[in-house]
């Protein structure tokens, strides 16, 4: 430490901006534990232990934000992967440089809208009046009708994660390209002398040269599997679809500001705290008893 003082003077602020605006709000928790009342001073708050917490998991509104919070995440993050992947794949198989970096641009610029205007082009293609899609459906001869998209319930999920893949991909594709570029060319050659042709290079070589990095982003992934998002369900959403549309952190600010239920909205985020943490050590010791790269 006394020969990176340097370091170590550059990190302070660093260090402090952490430890104020991400660890002292922690003592807000308490409110989990109490009948909060915002007019009342903290040693007058009524403390109720976990009566709270026994409230959530005996709710069924509660329950059924949870299933859609899994879900949502779980096909976000599934098609998340596989289409960066494959993208990244697919891109490093361009030998035209112009048109690779043509499409990687494209690709990526739409990680940079933000999800007011993202909800807002998928609201436009997904119309029923002149929607791009029952256009083009209808055209095809697919449907004899425009389909109300988002008045479906059952359809909902499937938009929620088709539009993250959209709006994502490009840029999550990035960090497979750059761990593509750091596999020995060598290899490639040494595949092609032996007779491999360009997708059993892709299988045996690109996807097990990029394999650390794979497990590195789905131990983190995995910590955030209750973040199936806010926006694009809070601007897509309706009455029609609420019971699949609702999200933990929705069912946070609504029992939190709209209420002002402060006590059951700030134990639903514990609960989604907890399962993060737990999950993120739990992947990370899975992935340490194989041997793999791990986080931690």
């Amino acid at each position: 430490m006394k020969g990176q003082k340097q370091l170590m003077w550059m990190s302070l602020p660093i260090v402090l901006y952490v430890l104020v605006f991400s660890y002292y709000p922690i003592w807000g928790w308490t409110m989990a534990f109490q009948n909060y009342k915002p007019a009342r001073d903290f040693m007058d708050q009524e403390w109720v232990g976990f009566k709270h917490f026994q409230f959530l998991f005996t709710d069924p509104t509660f329950l059924n934000v949870l299933r859609n919070t899994l879900a949502m995440s779980l096909i976000n993050m599934i098609l998340g992967f596989a289409t960066a992947i494959v993208f990244a794949i697919l891109l490093n198989e361009v030998k035209t440089r112009l048109f690779k970096r043509t499409i990687q641009t494209i690709s990526y610029l739409p990680h940079f809208l933000s999800w007011i205007i993202v909800t807002g082009i998928v609201a436009s293609s997904l119309s029923v009046d002149d929607g791009i899609v029952n256009v083009v459906l209808m055209k095809l001869g697919l449907i004899s009708q425009p389909v109300m998209w988002l008045s479906i319930p059952e359809y909902f999920w499937g938009i929620v994660g088709a539009s993250h893949v959209w709006k994502e991909v490009g840029w999550n594709a990035i960090i497979y390209l750059a761990a593509i570029t750091s596999i020995d060319p060598s290899l490639y050659e040494a595949a092609e002398m032996d007779g491999a042709n360009r997708y059993q290079k892709m299988l045996y070589i690109t996807l097990p040269g990029i394999k650390s990095i794979v497990i590195i982003l789905m131990i983190m992934n995995i910590g955030w599997i209750l973040e199936a998002g806010f926006e694009v369900q809070y601007l897509l959403g309706n009455g029609v679809v609420v019971d699949w549309s609702q999200t933990i952190d929705i069912f946070v600010l609504k029992y939190g500001l709209q209420i002002g239920n402060y006590s059951l909205a700030t134990a639903a985020g514990i609960f989604k705290t907890i399962v993060s943490i737990t999950l993120i050590f739990a992947a990370n010791t899975i992935a340490k008893r194989f041997g793999d790269e791990r986080l931690i």
